[in-house]
């Protein structure tokens, strides 16, 4: 029986879904005392550069009053800080810290040990195929990923 595209791409689906959670539920068992929520938002301050609030409450999907919160947080544990705007004065922008870098570098350090640590227990062979497998799927992940960012609607946001 042939398989129509939709359909494998459905099954294709299902099984990166089973791959990622179980990936992201091994490594967050040990959360560092730190929350998706906060970590989420850091990476995306380390990624993008100096974000306003509202863009960065909008990109990640939570209320602006809960990123006001989390973010006083990032900046009493000197993670974040506010910044000016180059083009606009009166706007303040919310960037990461030498600090906030240096402990996802830590978290990413960590993670990636975990990570290691499971791949020990696999036979030589595995880990090559494994190897194989991630080196051809990561720049397709990573091109369907940018597709995907591309096609979504771009919120403008107002000072913050």
């Amino acid at each position: 029986m042939d398989e129509t595209h939709g359909e494998r791409a459905r099954e294709v689906a299902a099984e990166l879904n089973e791959l990622t959670i179980g990936m992201v539920r091994h490594l967050l068992s040990d959360r560092q005392s730190m929350s998706l929520t906060t970590v989420a938002a850091l990476s995306r301050l380390e990624q993008e550069g100096p974000l306003r609030l509202t863009a960065l409450a909008a990109a990640e999907g939570i209320a602006q009053p809960s990123m006001t919160a989390l973010v006083q947080r990032l900046e009493a544990q000197d993670l974040a800080s506010r910044v000016g705007h180059p083009e606009d004065g009166r706007v303040r922008l919310v960037a990461i810290t030498d600090a906030g870098r240096a402990l996802l570098a830590e978290r990413r350090r960590a993670q990636s040990v975990r990570v290691a640590d499971l791949l020990a227990t696999l036979p030589e062979q595995d880990v090559r195929a494994l190897g194989e497998a991630v080196h051809t799927a990561l720049p397709l992940v990573r091109r369907m990923l940018r597709a995907g960012e591309s096609a979504r609607p771009v919120s403008g946001g107002s000072a913050s």
